[in-house]
């Protein structure tokens, strides 16, 4: 459906496939689409258990014509009605529901990871036309202000050069499950599937992808990678570090785990630089630490002087009120909005491409664990699809 006639201040009609009450990410999309009011969430295929499909569309304030208990209906029916649709399901189900919207010419808003495999990615590139589709993945975290202030602060060259970097995501899911109103929360069960690229690769490691490129604007060159299993689900790699090398000499780690007891999610990222380095928490938010060459350290919010994070889109409530992942997630809805309504670019929003680039490291970095050396990353795409056709949502 064309989008060029949208006014910016009209909301456009959005669908959910997948995404029920029931899921770990529907709500956070439902909350974070329609907080600023760019989305109307018009129609839904939630889940395929029949009563929670009915109570997140009543709930969620979708009328009962308009939910569908097959997504497949969903789209036949609601092709002509919708401004793009969402697909919330699990990760390894993406690659068909894509494909089918793409067969539409709908706008479709992915989930990360987009695909599981580079099989499913040749797929997908094969017909996905730049000059027709649009294609966005929701990476959130850098939907964060102050993750989008270190990019500006990188950008100007107030670190100097980027020497090295490292980013970390420990989680503990799967040595302790979460306890959510009382009850215990186990991984859902695809996340425990055995697949060639661990799923703990497109479950933590492409946001660690995604803010790499997003901060730093270069993809690795080589990964050196190691694979461990340290839950109960033996069978299942869990942990993984990574080594990596860029062409300008930069080197960063990156570790990611699902079996480290204390981390609810303990986001960090830290850059290092020849004039000064950086560090930011998820857990707080709302702060950037710079430490700089002369000693100093430097606590930038969003009420101090900043770049970008004082923006009012930015600032729902003032300074002193943290704002967190939902509003995080709101930022890249409204982007993703402006791209879709503009046709323009956007440096917040990312397609085919970047998620291709995400699969081709961790293809390299799972060649790697089973060669026990250093692999280079452009063989891979070499070697499998070509990716010169694709490009960002524009």
């Amino acid at each position: 459906m064309s989008m060029s006639n949208h006014s910016t201040k009209k909301p456009l009609k959005i669908a959910f496939i997948g995404g029920g009450l029931s899921s770990a990410v529907g709500q956070v999309h439902y909350g974070a689409a329609c907080m600023d009011g760019f989305w109307q969430l018009s129609a839904g295929a939630f889940s395929r258990d029949e009563n929670t499909n009915k109570a997140t569309a009543q709930q969620w304030g979708v009328p009962a014509n308009r939910t569908y208990s097959d997504w497949r209906e969903l789209i036949l029916r609601e092709k002509d009605k919708l401004d793009a649709v969402a697909v919330l399901l699990p990760t390894p189900q993406h690659a068909e529901a894509v494909q089918k919207l793409l067969q539409y010419n709908i706008p479709v808003i992915c989930e990360k990871s987009l695909v599981t495999s580079i099989e499913e990615l040749e797929t997908l590139t094969s017909v996905f036309d730049a000059n027709k589709h649009y294609l966005a993945v929701t990476y959130n975290y850098s939907g964060y202000p102050l993750v989008r202030e270190l990019r500006t602060l990188i950008e100007q060259g107030e670190l100097g050069n980027i020497k090295q970097f490292q980013f970390e995501m420990p989680q503990e899911g799967f040595v302790r499950p979460p306890m959510i109103a009382g009850r215990s929360a186990p991984p859902q069960s695809w996340r425990l599937q055995s697949t060639r690229i661990p799923m703990v690769c497109h479950d933590l490691g492409m946001h660690l992808h995604h803010l790499a490129y997003f901060l730093l604007q270069q993809e690795p060159e080589a990964v050196m990678a190691d694979f461990s299993a340290y839950s109960p689900y033996h069978s299942i790699i869990d942990t993984a570090s990574l080594w990596l090398k860029y062409a300008d000499g930069m080197k960063g780690s990156v570790w990611f785990t699902k079996s480290a007891l204390g981390n609810r999610n303990g986001m960090k990222l830290r850059v290092y630089g020849e004039k000064a380095s950086a560090e930011w928490l998820q857990i707080r938010p709302e702060e950037l630490v710079v430490s700089h060459q002369n000693g100093r350290k430097e606590i930038i919010d969003r009420g101090g002087c900043v770049n970008v994070a004082n923006e009012l889109r930015y600032n729902r409530m003032k300074p002193g009120h943290p704002a967190g992942f939902i509003e995080a997630f709101a930022n890249l809805y409204r982007d993703i909005h402006h791209t879709c309504v503009s046709g323009d670019s956007s440096p917040y929003v990312y397609g085919l491409q970047h998620a291709a680039q995400g699969l081709f490291m961790f293809e390299a970095a799972a060649r790697s664990h089973d060669a026990k050396r250093w692999q280079t990353i452009a063989d891979v795409g070499a070697s499998t699809c070509s990716i010169a056709s694709i490009s960002r949502p524009a």
